[in-house]
C-alpha cells in the first residue's frame, strides 16, 4: 500500500547493516519494530529472529501488523472471501460520509466502492461478534480490506485530502484479496501503545525505531484507514471529515528530542537502530549528541530515491544511527 516513509525500498540496506551487528546471532535475538508503520522492516525479519516485537500508535497499522506479523499458520478462509467480494453494497458509514452523493461532497471512494466497503467491513465484524471466526481470521480479512482500499482510493497517495475528479484506478471496483504474510514456528507479539509506555514493558536484543520526521502527522494523513479499522461512530470534522487524531512528539523538534533521549534511557535492549532522513527536523548533530552519552555510537548512510510533495522523484539520505547501549538507565 501507498504509506510515506515506507522502508520497503531500503530493506536491503536496513537488513544487511542489523545482520552485521557486533555480538548478534539474529536467530537467537529479539526484535522489536516500535514504529512499525506497514510492517515492511518486521515482516523482512520475522523468520530470522526468535521473536519480533511490533508495535504502533495507529490503529490502521496494529491491524496490518496484527495479521502480517501475528499470524503465523495458515489460515483456510478462501470461501470468506469470495463471500465478501459477492456482497451487494450498503450506505453506511462510509459511503455517508466519504463518497460523493446529495448530502456529501466528499469523494475519497466512488459510490459503489464506499458501499462495498460497507458491506465488507459489517460483515467481517458480525462473523467475529458472532464467533464464526477468530481473532486471528479477523485480523486477516480486516488487514486484506484496509490494503484493498487503499488500492481504490481517490487520493494522490495519503488521506488528508481527496481528488476534485475521480481518477481512473478509484474508478475500478474494489476487490478484497488476501494480504500476504510469512508463516512462522514462532510467535510474535504485536502491540498498539505509545512507544513511550510500551518500551517500559519489553526487553530484547535490537530495538529498530523509525519515528515521524517531520512534522506531518500519520493520524491525520491516514484518517480514514483508521475509521476503516475501528469502524465507530462520530461526527467527521471539516472539508476532509477527519477524525480526532493522535498528534505525535516527534513532530516537532524540542519534543522529538526530548522524546528520543526517553526511549533511549528506559530501553532494555543491546542495540538501538534508528532510521532517519536527512529531511527530518532532527539533525544528524542532534541524534550523535543524544546517543553518544549512551554508548558506542557509529553512523551509515545510503543515498535514497524519494517523492516530494509534488510527486517528484529526488534523493535523500537515509540514515542509520547505531547505538550499542553500556549505560544504564
Amino acid at each position: 500500500m501507498n504509506y510515506i516513509g515506507s522502508k520497503k525500498r531500503l530493506l536491503p540496506f536496513i537488513c544487511a547493516t542489523i545482520s552485521n551487528l557486533d555480538g548478534i546471532t539474529l536467530q537467537e535475538s529479539v526484535f522489536c519494530d516500535l514504529f512499525a508503520g506497514s510492517g515492511a522492516v518486521g515482516a523482512a525479519f520475522k523468520t530470522k529472529v526468535t521473536q519480533i516485537i511490533s508495535n504502533d500508535v495507529e490503529y490502521f497499522s496494529y491491524v496490518l501488523n496484527r495479521h502480517r506479523i501475528g499470524n503465523t499458520v495458515p489460515l483456510e478462509i478462501e470461501d470468506i472471501f469470495e463471500e465478501l467480494n459477492a456482497l451487494e453494497g450498503v450506505e453506511g458509514f462510509v459511503f455517508k460520509h466519504y463518497c460523493k452523493h446529495a448530502t456529501n461532497e466528499r469523494e475519497y471512494f466512488s459510490g459503489e466502492n464506499g458501499q462495498k466497503i460497507d458491506a465488507m467491513r459489517q460483515k467481517i465484524g458480525q462473523l467475529h461478534h458472532d464467533k464464526h471466526i477468530d481473532d486471528n481470521s479477523f485480523f486477516y480479512l480486516l488487514a486484506s480490506l484496509i490494503q484493498s482500499c487503499d488500492k481504490v482510493a481517490n487520493t494522490a497517495s495519503v488521506y488528508g485530502a481527496y481528488l476534485k475528479t475521480l481518477k481512473d484506478q478509484a474508478k475500478k471496483s474494489i476487490v478484497i484479496e488476501p494480504m500476504s504474510y510469512e508463516m512462522s514456528s514462532r510467535h510474535h507479539c504485536v502491540y498498539n501503545k505509545n512507544a513511550s509506555e510500551l518500551i517500559r514493558m519489553i526487553s530484547g536484543d535490537i530495538l529498530y525505531l523509525d519515528p515521524p520526521y517531520n512534522v506531518r502527522q500519520y493520524g491525520a494523513d491516514y484518517h480514514l484507514l483508521n475509521t476503516i479499522a475501528l469502524y465507530d461512530t462520530f461526527e467527521p470534522q471539516g472539508k476532509t471529515g477527519r477524525r480526532e487524531y493522535y498528534r505525535s512528539v516527534f513532530c516537532k523538534k524540542r519534543e522529538a528530542a526530548l522524546a528520543l533521549e526517553s526511549l533511549i534511557q528506559k530501553a532494555a535492549f543491546t542495540y538501538l537502530v534508528m532510521s532517519y532522513s536527512n529531511d527530518g527536523i532532527l539533525t544528524l548533530q542532534d541524534i550523535k549528541n543524544i546517543m553518544k552519552p549512551y554508548g558506542s555510537y557509529k553512523v551509515v548512510a545510503t543515498e535514497h530515491k524519494c517523492f516530494g510533495r509534488k510527486r517528484e522523484e529526488r534523493s535523500t539520505m537515509e540514515y542509520l544511527h547505531i547505538l550499542k547501549k553500556t549505560r544504564e538507565n
